[in-house]
């Protein structure tokens, strides 16, 4: 199946056509994020039938230029975010690969969903769109994924994302659960909790192929 199957019955609802209305008015009046062309490249870059990890981030970041549709991911021109620079450091730690690059469209193509909860946000304000109605289309999408396919693995970091187990069904998915990368956080259960190495052996056990992170 593809995304413009899967998503057909919500994308034709009165519910979205209210959203991408509001969403055309937010990007018309100010400045938002990410690029209106790329609010949904988590789903261009990784298409349905190739799902194979699914993490799950807040909202965009809400800085010039770091935002690029994809979760913790930022464009090559801007600093690494503090948990960016976090998740880069485990990612070392677990499996000793010492990753510089911000952009993470390299994971996406390999079947790893970068889905923000919240598709776009106001500049300079963060969490400013958490009220247009993304999350009942991001939430379907978690749905349509636990139900369509099989041994996925959704990856929840900290309490937000925790709040999305309830539409995943744990008995033909993974769920990897620990602290969020913030610097509020990371020492609370994130470091340490070997996040990379875990996907790659609950892959691999599934004959899938692991991601090269």
């Amino acid at each position: 199946m593809t995304w413009t199957e899967v998503l057909a019955p919500i994308k034709n609802s009165d519910y979205f056509e209210t959203l991408w209305q509001k969403v055309k008015h937010e990007y018309a009046q100010q400045q938002c994020f990410p690029p209106r062309n790329q609010i949904f490249r988590a789903l261009e870059l990784t298409p349905f039938d190739e799902v194979k990890v699914v993490i799950i981030g807040q909202d965009p970041y809400h800085g010039d230029k770091q935002a690029n549709g994809l979760c913790f991911s930022v464009s090559e021109s801007v600093a690494a975010p503090p948990s960016l620079k976090n998740i880069f450091t485990e990612l070392k730690d677990d499996i000793h690969i010492d990753r510089s690059k911000k952009e993470l469209d390299d994971w996406a193509q390999q079947g790893v969903l970068l889905l923000n909860a919240t598709l776009t946000v106001k500049a300079h304000s963060p969490n400013s769109h958490k009220d247009l109605g993304w999350e009942e289309f991001t939430n379907f999408i978690i749905k349509e994924i636990s139900a369509r396919r099989e041994n996925v693995v959704f990856v929840l970091w900290g309490a937000f994302a925790q709040k999305k187990e309830e539409f995943i069904d744990s008995s033909k998915h993974f769920i990897i659960k620990s602290a969020h990368p913030s610097p509020f956080s990371v020492h609370r259960g994130f470091y340490g909790s070997k996040p990379f190495s875990r996907i790659n052996q609950l892959l691999e056990d599934h004959n899938h192929k692991p991601i090269s992170w």
